[in-house]
């Protein structure tokens, strides 16, 4: 889920940017120091959006930049337990699928898929459903739920996030409007025409 929040953090300006106008410097260095970061409480950064305050200055000895408490709003990326989430299959693998979500990536398991016995087609980089006929792979949209979240903040790509879709209104997007087709009943044809 994206959420707004507002953020203090102490930002450090180099003693070449001292000449330059204030607000657009720090909101850089902000940008550079914060952007793709991920805090196990807050998420993962997506986007510095706004500076809101920022405090005095101050030099440290020895270190000829200059310090600023900065208070700024911020787009962060949470995942979280039992939330729906839509996204693309980013790659197949034969242990299951990456599902793109935003910053993040989740784990869809081949036990996670579909209650049918799942195969890795190798060949054309797919699982596919041994008696549906069912095949997902590297492109397809799929609705998926969140059910296990452990976020590493100190390497964020070791964060993982795991998936299911073995619930009902869950799956790949195209299986889900067959499906709804399927359901509805046909149009009957006007009286006099065959």
């Amino acid at each position: 889920m994206y959420k707004m929040m507002k953020l203090v953090d102490t930002v450090r300006i180099p003693p070449t940017f001292l000449g330059a106008e204030v607000m657009p410097t720090v909101k850089n260095a902000l940008r550079e120091k914060l952007e793709g970061q991920v805090d196990k409480k807050l998420g993962s950064l997506v986007a510095v959006c706004k500076i809101v305050e920022i405090g005095e200055g101050h030099i440290l000895v020895g270190d000829g930049a200059v310090y600023y408490d900065v208070t700024f709003e911020a787009i962060m990326f949470v995942p979280e337990l039992q939330e729906i989430i839509e996204g693309e299959v980013v790659e197949a693998v034969g242990f299951g699928v990456f599902i793109g979500m935003g910053p993040m990536d989740g784990l869809l398991h081949v036990s996670q898929i579909t209650d049918d016995f799942i195969s890795y087609d190798a060949k054309n980089a797919r699982l596919v459903a041994k008696n549906g006929g069912k095949a997902i792979s590297e492109g397809d949209h799929v609705r998926a739920r969140v059910v296990a979240v452990s976020i590493n903040e100190r390497e964020p790509k070791e964060s993982k996030i795991g998936l299911t879709m073995r619930q009902t209104a869950l799956g790949k997007l195209q299986w889900l409007e067959e499906a709804r087709k399927k359901k509805q009943p046909h149009e009957a044809t006007p009286e006099g025409t065959a």
